[in-house]
């Protein structure tokens, strides 16, 4: 279902990402000027008001370009939903990259027909992604900024932040 002022065709996106990078570097250079709170606020408010519009299970575009980093928690999870002991979990499934174990795949191996086969059992980095719910947005906005390209939630939120903030 299409919603008026979401953009929600991800080839857009990523063309608009890489047209607007300059700016959106800028803006995050803007952003560190700003009031942090209301910040939070403003990006709270903008993430529930998109995030009520769009299918995030429909898309798994996350799950095609990142590769979340795994807590001892979300390898017993892993293990567990998969049914095989956790060093099997590891060895198969996972690789470390600058000493942090992530999931080694790309697209993600658990990503069927742009649904998470392992939902219930999926990493909290995965369960909390796009992580605009959370505080402290400006010190996190390079995060944002990344994913931008990736995920229109990000996109769109970050497009009515520069707006409500009157940037530009």
């Amino acid at each position: 279902m299409n919603h008026p002022g979401i953009e929600i065709d991800l080839e857009k996106i990523e063309t608009l990402a890489q047209l607007r990078e300059d700016e959106n570097y800028r803006f995050r250079r803007y952003l560190k000027g700003q009031n942090a709170r209301k910040i939070d606020l403003l990006v709270h408010r903008l993430h529930e008001e998109v995030s009520a519009k769009i299918d995030c299970t429909a898309c798994g575009n996350c799950c095609k370009h990142l590769s979340p980093c795994l807590t001892k928690h979300d390898l017993h999870n892993l293990s567990e939903a998969l049914s095989v002991p956790p060093a099997e979990a590891v060895e198969k499934y996972t690789e470390t990259i600058e000493n942090e174990l992530s999931l080694k795949h790309l697209p993600c191996a658990f990503l069927k027909e742009n649904k998470c086969s392992i939902y219930t059992h999926r990493p909290e980095t995965c369960a909390s992604f796009p992580h605009l719910h959370k505080n402290d947005f400006i010190s996190r906005s390079r995060q944002a900024i990344d994913n931008y390209s990736i995920c229109p939630i990000v996109f769109n939120v970050l497009e009515r932040l520069k707006t409500e903030l009157h940037f530009i």
